[in-house]
C-alpha cells in the first residue's frame, strides 16, 4: 500500500481541488489516502465545538469517499488519540483532560473523561467512514507525558514508568477499537514504542503491534518476528516549520533509503513489509505556521510516489513523472521544474516560486540599495514629513511602479489561492509570506505620496 498524506489541520483544501487531485494521485501510483481531519471534520453534538468554522459537511465526507472509491484509493482516516491534541484541549470544555495543565498537547491518560471522549470522537469519525477497513490512531510526540501529578502518582503507586503507561493508554484505546469495530485494522506512529524496553512490549503482546521505522532504525528484535511492518516517508513539511518551498532532491533521497530498507527486509523473514505512508504535514502542530502549500509539493509527491512504484528513480519514473506534471523538465538539486505544467494547483506553484525567489529581494533591494532613498527619504524624513521634490523623483516613478506590479501580482495569487483554499487560509499564507515584505514597500510608498 502507498498512503498519500492529507494533513488538514492547515491549508484544507476546498472538496473541488480533491476531485483533481485524486485521479492524479491514481495515476502516480497512489492506491490509498491517510486523512488527518482534526478540526476540518463535522463534529456534531457535544463534540461540535471542536469544528472549525471552515469543516467539511457530513456531505463532503461522503463526496471524499466516493472520489477515493472512484478511483481506487484505500481511505484511511487517522485521529490523534494521545499526543497533537491542541486542537482539542485548546478548549476551555477539554482543558481538565490535558496532561499538563499549561499546555495543550496531550491528554491526561488517568482521567476517565479522556477515554470517554476519546470512544466520541473515533466514533464519529468510524461511522462516517464505514468503507474503511483501516484506521490510524496517531500516537506519536506525547510531548510531557508523566509529568502531570495523575501520572506522577500512578507511576509510584504501580511502580510503572512512562512507557508502560503509554502501553496501558494505548491498550484501552485498542480495545475500545477490537471490541467496537471487529475486524478494523489498526495503524499509530512507532516514536513512543522505539523508547519502550523489550519486556514491556512483549508484554503488552507485541504481535498487535503494526509499527513504522526510520532507515537506520530498523535493526528489528525478536519479539517483533509476527510483525506487518509499515514505513513513514515524507514529500513535503519535514524540512522547516515556515518552509515554503519543497527542496526535491532531499526527500527523493529520503525515498531511496527507504527503497534500500525494504530491499533489505526479505533478509529478515518472517517480517512483511505491508505498506508506506508518504507523509505531507501542513503544520508542525495545531499552533504553528503553514509550511509548504500542497500544490507546491505536487512535483515532489510524483517524484517519490513513481520513485517507490519504479524502485528507484529511473528514466522511465522521470518520464512518467514529467508526462503527468506536463513539465518538461526537472532540476533536483535546484528543486525548479521547467514547463507550464498541467497538475492541480500548478498556477500557485509558479507563483509561489516567484514570491519565494523575488518578492524579498526585490523589494530589500529597492528600499535598502537605492541612494535617493537612503539620502533624501530616509526614516528620519518620513517621520519628519519633509523632503526635496527634485530628489524624491529620481526614485519615485520607479519605486511606484515596483508596488503596483507586485500588488497586481498578489491579486492574482489571492485568486488562485481562493479557488482552493477557504478564506482563513489565503489570509493566513499571505500574512505571513507576503504582508511582512510588502507591507514595508506600502509604507514608504504612502509616505512617498
Amino acid at each position: 500500500m502507498r498512503l498519500v498524506h492529507l494533513d488538514l489541520k492547515g491549508a484544507a483544501p476546498r472538496i473541488s481541488y480533491l476531485e483533481q487531485m485524486f485521479p492524479f494521485l491514481s495515476q502516480l501510483g497512489a492506491n490509498g489516502i491517510l486523512i488527518e481531519y482534526e478540526d476540518m471534520f463535522p463534529f456534531k453534538g457535544e463534540l461540535e465545538v471542536l469544528r472549525s468554522p471552515y469543516a467539511y459537511s457530513e456531505e463532503d465526507i461522503e463526496r471524499i469517499q466516493q472520489l477515493a472509491e472512484q478511483h481506487k484509493l484505500e481511505v484511511v482516516p487517522l485521529v490523534q488519540t494521545f499526543g497533537h491534541v491542541e486542537f482539542i484541549l485548546k478548549h476551555e470544555k477539554y482543558q481538565h483532560l490535558r496532561e499538563v495543565e499549561r499546555f495543550p498537547n496531550s491528554f491526561n491518560p488517568h482521567v476517565p473523561n479522556t477515554l470517554a471522549l476519546l470512544k466520541s470522537v473515533l466514533t464519529q469519525v468510524i461511522e462516517k467512514h464505514r468503507r474503511s477497513t483501516w484506521i490510524h490512531i496517531g500516537a506519536d510526540e506525547v510531548f510531557h507525558l508523566g509529568e502531570g501529578m495523575d501520572s506522577k502518582n500512578w507511576m509510584s503507586r504501580n511502580k510503572g514508568d512512562v512507557g508502560t503507561m503509554f502501553l496501558k493508554h494505548i491498550k484501552e484505546v485498542l480495545g475500545f477499537l477490537s471490541a467496537q469495530y471487529w475486524g478494523l485494522r489498526v495503524l499509530m506512529w512507532d516514536d513512543m514504542l522505539r523508547k519502550i524496553n523489550v519486556g514491556a512490549l512483549r508484554g503488552e503482546n507485541g504481535r498487535q503491534w503494526c509499527l513504522g521505522c526510520h532507515p537506520g532504525v530498523w535493526a528489528v528484535p525478536v519479539h517483533m518476528a509476527a510483525l506487518a511492518l509499515w514505513f513513514a516517508s515524507a514529500f513535503k513539511g519535514t524540512t522547516g516549520p515556515a518552509q515554503t518551498w519543497t527542496p526535491l532532491s532531499y526527500h527523493l533521497k529520503n525515498h531511496l533509503s527507504w527503497l534500500k530498507v525494504m530491499q533489505a527486509l526479505p533478509r529478515l523473514a518472517p517480517l512483511r513489509f505491508q505498506g508506506i505512508v508518504l507523509t505531507g504535514w501542513q503544520r508542525y502542530d495545531h499552533y504553528s505556521v503553514l509550511c509548504e502549500l500542497l500544490p507546491v509539493g505536487i512535483p515532489s509527491l510524483a517524484i517519490c510516489l513513481q520513485t517507490l512504484v519504479n524502485g528507484g528513480f529511473t528514466e522511465e519514473a522521470k518520464r512518467k513523472v514529467l508526462d503527468v506534471l506536463g513539465l518538461e523538465s526537472v532540476q533536483l538539486e535546484q528543486s525548479t521544474c521547467e514547463g507550464r505544467g498541467a497538475f492541480p494547483g500548478v498556477e500557485i506553484y509558479h507563483m509561489v516560486e516567484q514570491v519565494n525567489g523575488h518578492l524579498r529581494e526585490s523589494i530589500l533591494k529597492a528600499l535598502e540599495e537605492e541612494s535617493a532613498i537612503k539620502g533624501w527619504f530616509s526614516p528620519y524624513h518620513r517621520k519628519h514629513r519633509f523632503g526635496n521634490p527634485r530628489n524624491m523623483e529620481n526614485f519615485g516613478s520607479k519605486v511606484l511602479k515596483l508596488h503596483e506590479d507586485w500588488e497586481s501580482f498578489i491579486r492574482d495569487l489571492r485568486a488562485q489561492l481562493e479557488r482552493v483554499y477557504f478564506p482563513d487560509t489565503v489570509e493566513e499564507w499571505i500574512e505571513e509570506n507576503i504582508n511582512p515584505y510588502l507591507d514595508q514597500l506600502r509604507d514608504l510608498v504612502r509616505d512617498y505620496r
